[in-house]
């Protein structure tokens, strides 16, 4: 075999996958897809051939447009839960390692590509996906914003600061939906490392002791 089928074939997606592993490579298409043309112009034929597979395995996975729609922000939704949790379960006991790790995770490459970042946007902007979105997946946002403000809570108890926990944490996760809107546009203003200072600066304005617009101060 010479080099270049040899490279076609250790490219070339596996003939065979598990029932599952399809449906995450469709989902990953889709995202793609809806990135580079948009939802209303993203299609099951189009997704296909992102995809590399014919429009009948799409079909035979999703049936419709919707329902791969659906379960693509539903994929998206528990990717996002899953980065943040995991985040905080790896983090230290303190409360400032626990919410650097929160602030830390919606930056993370895996949540916060271009790619990722687009598809929100595109969910975000269609009215049928909001109903959907907060049907089977707002008690995500709920757990998020309650953990938050645990945290947050919790650290004014550890610095001894006065202030409010839930204000505190609701100008944390505006500012985070803030510079990811800004991300999200075609002439983005700054690049994601910014955007994550910019929310260390407001975590910095409430815990000053424990923050700058790097991240976490060394607790040494």
């Amino acid at each position: 075999m010479n080099d270049a089928k040899l490279a076609e074939t250790e490219t070339r997606p596996p003939r065979k996958l598990s029932r599952e592993a399809r449906r995450e490579q469709l989902i990953e298409a889709t995202i793609e897809t809806i990135a580079r043309i948009g939802y209303a112009r993203t299609t099951l034929t189009e997704v296909a051939r992102v995809a590399g597979l014919s429009h009948g395995l799409v079909n035979f996975h999703f049936e419709t447009k919707e329902r791969l729609l659906t379960e693509t922000l539903l994929a998206l939704a528990e990717e996002y839960r899953r980065n943040w949790t995991e985040a905080l379960e790896a983090a230290g006991p303190g409360a400032a390692a626990r919410l650097d790790a929160m602030l830390r995770a919606d930056f993370a490459p895996a949540v916060c590509s271009p790619g990722r970042l687009s598809a929100w946007c595109a969910f975000w902007g269609e009215a049928q996906s909001r109903p959907i979105y907060q049907e089977q997946c707002g008690s995500n946002d709920l757990a998020y914003n309650r953990r938050l403000e645990e945290i947050c809570a919790d650290l004014l108890r550890e610095t001894g600061r006065a202030g409010d926990a839930e204000r505190i944490a609701r100008v944390l996760r505006v500012t985070i939906e803030g510079v990811w809107l800004d991300l999200m546009t075609m002439n983005a203003p700054y690049d994601r490392d910014e955007a994550q200072r910019t929310v260390y600066v407001a975590a910095e304005a409430f815990f000053p002791e424990a923050f700058n617009a790097d991240g976490l101060r060394s607790q040494t």
